[in-house]
């Protein structure tokens, strides 16, 4: 199976990059590098979150809410209409860690706090959705959720720029958990 990144990158195409940009008030470059730096952080997250039998079924469950439709039309997203669901998503993944998170991308990107969190909110469906898809036409499930979520989160790591300092972040957040 194709890692979960592969995916999530075809959508984050130029184009998608500059309306995500336009979103939350930066230039595309440094929305790009924000974007490489949180990709890792949520599914470094959901890794975690689905590392033990019922964190995994726990996200199978949520991923039946979310079939991949929304990879047809982010543009709706980034008007503005994800934030709530991206907030509940970033809540459960990230849970009391979430401002720790936010924090650690905003230092390593150069985005402030606000823009962060908005940026977030529009990944994180984005993520879901990449899974969702792979649940419906790859047949991934709880049994291969952790190890699918493992690679993609290590892949992802090892391309973002220097994902290296964020990942010491966010590996001493979640081993707080």
């Amino acid at each position: 199976m194709t890692a979960i990144i592969d995916t999530l990158q075809q959508q984050l195409g130029p184009d998608t990059i500059e309306q995500i940009s336009r979103s939350i008030g930066a230039d595309p470059g440094t929305t790009s590098n924000a974007v490489s730096l949180a990709l890792p952080a949520l599914l470094g997250g959901l890794s975690h979150n689905a590392s033990n039998e019922q964190g995994a079924a726990a996200l199978d469950r949520a991923l039946g809410d979310h079939d991949g439709s929304i990879l047809d039309n982010l543009g709706g997203l980034f008007g503005g209409g994800g934030g709530g669901i991206g907030g509940a998503i970033l809540g459960h993944i990230f849970g009391s860690k979430r401002t720790t998170v936010e924090e650690g991308v905003g230092r390593a990107s150069g985005l402030n706090g606000q823009q962060v969190a908005q940026l977030l909110m529009m990944l994180a469906p984005i993520v879901m959705g990449a899974l969702g898809r792979a649940k419906q036409h790859s047949g991934l499930d709880a049994s291969r959720l952790p190890g699918v979520l493992r690679e993609s989160a290590e892949k992802a790591q090892t391309q973002s720029p220097g994902g290296g300092g964020l990942g010491s972040i966010l590996g001493g957040i979640f081993g707080q958990h």
